[in-house]
């Protein structure tokens, strides 16, 4: 009786729409005396190159039908790929019905993902590069893998012929592992790009099953710490493109994800600074200089070895600007020539290109991994609604109140929360993150102030969530702030609303928080 290690590979079944290498491949295989059996363009691909190729058909003794749908789903060919040849029953039944074994299948799929992605394709198009003949043909011999070797990667074309010329046409049971193992992991993935495209255009949001294909787009030194292993999935480096500077690590990835969300709140020319995820100032102004000196006054020490991200192109004058500070990411939508030229002079500085309309189009669901499995939610992508927010205060805000409250909201929902922000109407003041009590957040917003020289009276403040008791906003009274800004929904709301009224504060209520944890 044959084993797995002493098979030989007598006859292969070759249907590529990937044709990388598969002509040198084919001619290998027939140099050793394998027979080779394929389909449609890889069939005459192969005879143009003078390879001896039969069809399919020759196979099963059936044409191809329905305009290619269905030519390799025959009982010959998944018999052939499925038979058992250390078992007597299989063994009699091929015999019986006269079909040979597949020892060798060579697949990869309709270029589904490549369809979905290119610019106007139909949606027949991209239904008709659903392959199903492919992952049936690939499911059956990596099922068999012992009998059946299944290649799914061009990748792995040399290291197949390596082993059938050193090994007397066999191909170890360790290889033939992997590679099984390597077709159910790229199965998986088309199906779940399939299956997302459905979901789609069916408006599903939270299917009751819900797999997530992604491929490793680079791998990483490490994780947020050395000890931790890392890689990266997905389309990031469609969106960002890396122009200078060091490898990306995985904070350096974090973070440029935040810093971007948040530059998209604005319209005007904004600049914000962030470290570890959270902004240590932002402002708007009519030019890159102005804001970023502005965003800068918030707080000069923190802005050492953190993220300058822009929303306009970063001219030459705003890279003399920043160039003499040390931070480890620059982030704009173009660099000119000459802005580039100053700032690449440092080494080690990261410098990356953002497509912000990818960015914009890419939100829509996070993945958050917990114990057991995955959190999913949509992206907090509003801001505030207009017909829900009111005025809880007797005094109505002013219009450069008002302004200034709308500026910090924007703020406050991209920083960690508790979150408080003091801010002008152009500019943030003071920014206080991610403290267990709200209280302690804006008592190191009002500490920072003072410790940067920034006055706060006529400020105005901006809280992610309610306020469980008065005692923030009369420390905001306190300083000096004249109106206040947060969602709402607390118990004690009442006492909050009536603490402001006693100190002529305006509050608004936007009756929307915005939680980061």
């Amino acid at each position: 009786m044959k084993t797995p290690e002493t098979h030989n590979i007598s006859k292969a079944i070759i249907s590529v729409s990937d044709k990388t290498g598969i002509v040198e491949f084919a001619k290998e295989l027939n140099q050793l005396g394998i027979e080779i059996f394929s389909t449609g363009g890889t069939a005459k691909l192969l005879r143009d190159s003078g390879i001896p190729v039969k069809n399919i058909g020759d196979l099963t003794g059936f044409p191809e039908i329905l305009d290619g749908r269905v030519k390799t789903l025959h009982p010959v060919v998944m018999a052939g790929l499925l038979a058992r040849l250390d078992v007597e029953e299989h063994l009699k039944q091929l015999a019986e019905h006269n079909i040979p074994s597949i020892d060798l299948l060579v697949v990869n799929l309709y270029p589904f993902e490549e369809t979905l992605e290119k610019e106007g394709s139909t949606h027949e198009e991209i239904i008709e590069n659903i392959d199903i003949g492919g992952p049936t043909m690939l499911r059956a011999a990596a099922k068999n893998y012992q009998w059946t070797a299944v290649v799914v990667n061009p990748k792995h074309y040399d290291d197949i012929l390596k082993s059938l010329k050193e090994n007397n046409k066999t191909i170890p049971l360790n290889l033939r592992t992997e590679l099984a193992g390597e077709v159910f992991s790229h199965t998986a993935y088309y199906d779940s790009i399939i299956s997302s495209y459905f979901d789609k255009i069916n408006k599903i949001e939270m299917p009751d099953k819900k797999t997530f294909g992604m491929k490793i787009q680079q791998s990483l030194r490490y994780g947020e710490n050395p000890h931790q292993k890392a890689q990266l999935y997905g389309s990031f480096f469609k969106i960002f493109k890396q122009l200078h500077g060091k490898e990306l690590s995985y904070n350096n990835i974090i973070d440029i994800d935040a810093a971007s969300r948040l530059i998209l709140e604005f319209d005007e020319t904004a600049v914000a600074i962030i470290k570890h995820t959270n902004p240590s100032g932002v402002a708007i102004a009519d030019s890159l200089p102005e804001a970023y000196q502005k965003a800068f006054s918030t707080d000069t020490d923190s802005p050492f070895g953190g993220i300058i991200v822009v929303n306009r192109t970063l001219d030459k004058t705003m890279a003399e600007t920043v160039h003499s500070l040390f931070t480890e990411l620059i982030i704009a939508p173009e660099f000119t020539d000459e802005a580039l030229q100053i700032l690449t002079k440092k080494r080690d500085r990261r410098l990356i290109l953002a497509d912000y309309t990818k960015l914009k189009n890419s939100l829509g669901m996070e993945i958050k991994s917990v114990s057991g499995g995955f959190l999913v939610q949509s992206t907090d992508l509003k801001l505030y609604d207009e017909y829900n927010m009111k005025v809880a205060t007797k005094r109505q805000p002013t219009e450069k109140e008002m302004e200034a409250l709308k500026f910090g909201w924007k703020i406050v929902k991209h920083v960690k929360s508790n979150a408080i922000v003091y801010s002008a109407g152009d500019r943030t003041l003071a920014i206080g993150a991610g403290q267990m009590s709200r209280v302690d957040s804006a008592r190191i917003a009002i500490e920072k102030a003072k410790l940067m020289g920034i006055d706060l009276n006529g400020s105005v403040m901006a809280s992610d969530a309610y306020f469980p008791f008065a005692d923030s906003v009369m420390m905001a009274i306190d300083a000096g702030a004249t109106a206040v800004i947060q969602p709402g929904g607390s118990v004690r709301d009442g006492e909050v609303i009536e603490a402001a009224n006693e100190h002529n504060l305006a509050m608004v209520l936007t009756g929307m928080r915005h939680f980061r944890h």
